[in-house]
């Protein structure tokens, strides 16, 4: 039982690590959408995206081989990381554009909203399964109770599923968090592309500083909140 709770645990922490790459992607790919079509997509995104990485941890031999070269001795893991890693950079790029220069979207054949919310949950499947490929076969190396992995996904999916939304609603409502936000985003894909080429990164190379400068942002965010306080402050007791 001592083993079980030791390794369930580092399970957990280990998907909720890799959870705050998804909370920062899921953020800005649901940005676009209004408020209660947000929340749907990440509920349904997140759930079905929980479902596909339950059956990649039953087929946890199949997961295996897709460490298996097979072109120029990249394997089908190291195209998917290449492939996700370079989305995100070219996603994030073109969202801090359009963000800073106060460009809106292309309006010439603007999808429903319910094609919309579907494209916006599917690219939350994806990527999602672009996270979940290294979770796996690392939580399969570390252990080869399924059921033990099992309960690790679900209980971080949980986590996952109540703090996207606050998270996402206020790095929406603040757009320098949403610059920070896509900051994040590339440096993530830039991490993929390298870890796609065998260039293993150290976590806490990325997360400290990322968790430094989100620290940084909230205290500016705090100083001119208190400034803005303040000047009304002053103009109601004139």
């Amino acid at each position: 039982m001592p083993d079980f709770i030791a390794t369930l645990l580092l399970l957990i922490a280990l998907e909720l690590v890799l959870g705050v790459d998804n909370i920062v992607v899921i953020s800005i790919i649901v940005s676009k959408l209004p408020a209660e079509a947000r929340r749907r997509a990440r509920i349904i995104g997140l759930g079905l995206a929980l479902v596909a990485r339950l059956i990649m941890v039953a087929g946890f031999s199949w997961v295996l081989s897709l460490t298996d070269p097979v072109l120029l001795r990249m394997s089908v893991r190291d195209l998917i990381l290449l492939g996700g890693g370079a989305f995100l950079m070219w996603k994030a790029v073109r969202e801090i554009h359009f963000t800073v220069e106060l460009i809106e979207e292309e309006p010439v054949e603007r999808a429903s909203p319910r094609k919309e919310m579907a494209s916006a949950i599917a690219m939350i499947i994806v990527l999602d399964m672009v996270f979940a490929l290294d979770s796996v076969i690392t939580a399969v190396g570390l252990t080869d109770h399924l059921l033990t992995i099992a309960l690790a996904v679900i209980l971080s999916f949980v986590v996952l599923l109540f703090a996207a939304g606050p998270v996402g609603e206020f790095v929406i409502q603040n757009p320098t968090f949403k610059i920070l936000a896509l900051s994040f985003l590339i440096t993530i894909g830039i991490v993929l592309m390298l870890e796609a080429f065998h260039h293993e990164v150290p976590k806490a190379y990325i997360y400290l500083p990322m968790g430094f400068a989100t620290f940084v942002q909230l205290l500016q965010w705090r100083l001119l909140k208190n400034k803005a306080r303040q000047r009304g402050d002053e103009a109601g007791g004139i």
